[in-house]
């Protein structure tokens, strides 16, 4: 026997009935969009590398760490898109969007990063982001805070907003000084990473998670102190926006972000329901970006949303109810009564919005209801040789476990449609 291939490390097969799931929310997350005023934009699964070294930051651990790289046979760097608003800003600036005004775009799909398989989070994990260009002012940064939140809402989660302002090039170069004033001295205790990256970023010491960096971290100056006017102003209207709004949040001076291109708003939003991994969605503002990707000068404001983090989420909040049976069962007791009902199945499928479902194989009866169970079944549909003789069919209930004859005419399409839908 040969041997058996499974599936890579850190990725996962989706099966029946948890694909159900999976679609349920995919729909949810397309209406939700949709009602904001955002339209879907889907790019490559891989990408130049420079994108991602340009757009993302060549010190963030995606780049330095965590990406699929691969050299194709024409010689070009390729990455597995290791996250979305890279490319969907070089997509935007390649099609030329940004000449037509301000762009409210969302995207859902798969990314790729080489990261230590966890609960929640894998190799190929699927995320769902919103990118709102064009506007400068703190409307936008509320707007897509609230979207998320109305997702959360929607399920009923209780999630925490949790707020911060990394100010912008204006400010910022004071608030590197004051971090490597407050690092630099005590540079023998912080994490070997955070030791390398103190000179390029101490920015990206904030959002160390080693053990040995944390007592420094919490004695960091706060950027709110730092901020320029402008930013400052910026910062007051997000939270005066947010209490009218009724979005609560607290103001966090550790959320900083892993990536490069933010400025000015950063957020993310954190529950209890999956332990110390509290983090379900997160983004802020990236005026910069586009830019900085050969674009216009456009401001931008985005999150991007773990699909399998929030699906646990969902779970560890409500646990699922049993599930409910739906659709027709079609049992068929003989060639002449398969003849009849594969037919039938065809035109049932044309007709009614429930799942048919029907097995070929010859098996007892009692065999096809087990089937019927498997496949949560509402109803199943028994025709025999006596059935077909007689021109009826057996309706049994598999709720109710109760039979009723109905007859196998130009009527029963109808009949079923009212009883099953």
């Amino acid at each position: 026997m040969a041997p058996k291939i499974t599936a890579p490390r850190g990725t996962q097969d989706f099966l029946p009935p948890q694909t159900l799931r999976w679609q349920e929310a995919e729909s949810r997350i397309h209406q939700l969009a949709r009602r904001y005023g955002y339209g879907e934009v889907r790019t490559p699964i891989f990408e130049a590398t420079e994108l991602f070294v340009r757009g993302v930051g060549e010190t963030t651990d995606i780049v330095e760490k965590e990406m699929y790289t691969f050299v194709d046979k024409g010689g070009r760097g390729m990455t597995l898109r290791p996250e979305f608003t890279a490319p969907v800003m070089r997509a935007a600036i390649e099609q030329n969007l940004f000449a037509s005004g301000p762009q409210r775009l969302y995207y859902l799909g798969p990314i790729f990063r080489y990261e230590r398989p966890q609960k929640g989070r894998y190799r190929q994990s699927h995320q769902f982001g919103i990118e709102c260009t064009g506007f400068a002012g703190p409307e936008a940064d509320v707007e897509v805070m609230a979207l998320a939140m109305h997702l959360f809402r929607s399920y009923g989660i209780a999630v925490r907003l949790e707020l911060n302002s990394i100010g912008d090039a204006h400010c910022r170069p004071g608030y590197r000084d004051a971090l490597l004033a407050h690092f630099r001295p005590h540079l023998q205790r912080l994490s070997v990473d955070s030791q390398r990256r103190l000179e390029r970023n101490p920015l990206r010491l904030l959002d160390s998670k080693a053990a040995e960096d944390q007592a420094l971290l919490d004695s960091a100056p706060a950027f709110e102190s730092y901020l320029c006017d402008a930013c400052g102003e910026h910062f007051e209207a997000v939270k005066r926006y947010l209490d009218r709004i009724a979005v609560p949040y607290n103001v966090n001076p550790r959320i900083v972000r892993g990536l490069d291109y933010y400025t000015r708003t950063v957020f993310e939003f954190v529950s209890d329901a999956l332990g110390a991994q509290s983090t379900v969605c997160a983004g802020g503002r990236y005026d910069e970006l586009i830019k900085s990707l050969g674009g216009p000068d456009v401001p931008a404001v985005g999150f991007a949303l773990g699909l399998e983090r929030l699906l646990l989420t969902i779970e560890a909040a409500h646990p699922e109810p049993a599930a409910e049976r739906t659709g027709i069962q079609l049992v068929a007791l003989g060639e002449q009564p398969k003849e009849v009902l594969v037919t039938l199945a065809a035109l049932l499928r044309y007709s009614l919005s429930v799942p048919i479902f029907m097995d070929y194989d010859d098996r007892k009866l009692l065999a096809q209801l087990k089937i019927a169970d498997r496949n949560l079944a509402r109803y199943a549909l028994i025709v025999g040789s006596d059935e077909v003789a007689a021109g009826q069919a057996v309706l049994r209930d598999l709720n109710e476990r109760t039979d009723r004859r109905i007859a196998l005419g130009a009527d029963l399409v109808e009949h079923l449609g009212k009883v099953a839908c």
